[in-house]
């Protein structure tokens, strides 16, 4: 199985460490196409002038009191780096808490969860890359432009023949989930939040909780080191877990549409 996580926002940087080297990073066969964002953020965010900054704010979607990210951007080719576990900490990756792991549990997320990224395009738990600032939003200078398309079309080739005859558990949000299409071997979750109002039971779809719900269902496969050989024995290892798992229609030949419902945030 492999499963689909987004990157967070808020990231801590590592404290010491040799740079990130792309092509050490998961499919190493994308350390060209890495390489190449890589330098073009950097290049871009080096330019020191009040107008450069400006604009490099405005590419990255900043506000002028976050100018310590364009210093940071600019030094990503000599940043310390450490495993991506360590570097991403927003609500998704504090609820999945990988450091509270035991040993065969944290070997089971490293070897099967992957996190889709505006600058390394992909990258495992276990891979060591710095603290960055480049949503896959982004459009960066020519010849890289828009990451989402960029990403796409380099991503296609690597991750078909990855996921090939393994169940895929997609946990992406939408941006990221654009970079690319896993086909009928995949499930996309989303959680829902229900609860009675007037007397009426109503569901809705939960932003914070939502992050967070999908954090401990990492935890929980981990935990279990979860081996599903399909998507079929993937809901059933969710529901063994204690999970309300209900499907709704999808597209044919695309991923199977799954709801975790929840009554408590």
């Amino acid at each position: 199985m492999l499963i689909l996580l987004p990157p967070s926002e808020g990231k801590t940087p590592a404290a010491s460490g040799a740079p990130a080297d792309p092509s050490a990073l998961w499919l190493p066969s994308l350390a060209t196409a890495r390489t190449r964002v890589l330098k073009k953020l950097v290049t871009m965010c080096a330019r020191s002038s009040e107008r450069s900054v400006a604009d490099s704010l405005a590419v990255l979607g900043l506000s002028d009191g976050q100018r310590a990210e364009i210093t940071r951007n600019a030094g990503l080719l000599s940043a310390a780096a450490a495993p991506a576990s360590q570097i991403y900490t927003g609500v998704l990756y504090e609820a999945l808490e990988p450091a509270g792991l035991d040993t065969a549990a944290r070997e089971w997320l490293d070897r099967t969860a992957v996190v889709f990224s505006g600058l390394w395009g992909v990258v495992r738990l276990g891979d060591r890359i710095p603290a960055y600032r480049c949503s896959v939003g982004v459009t960066l200078p020519a010849p890289v432009g828009g990451l989402t398309a960029y990403w796409k079309k380099v991503l296609k080739s690597a991750l078909d023949e990855a996921t090939a005859g393994t169940p895929v558990l997609d946990l992406r949000s939408g941006a990221y989930a654009a970079m690319w299409a896993p086909g009928a071997n995949a499930a996309a979750l989303r959680v829902l939040h229900e609860r009675v109002v007037d007397g009426v039971t109503r569901r809705s779809v939960v932003s914070h909780f939502n992050k967070a719900t999908k954090g401990r269902l990492v935890r929980a496969l981990a935990v279990e080191s979860a081996n599903p050989g399909s998507v079929d024995e993937l809901v059933t290892a969710l529901r063994d877990l204690k999970f309300t798992v209900e499907e709704r229609p999808g597209r044919p030949a695309g991923p199977r549409q799954l709801d975790v419902v929840v009554t408590e945030l």
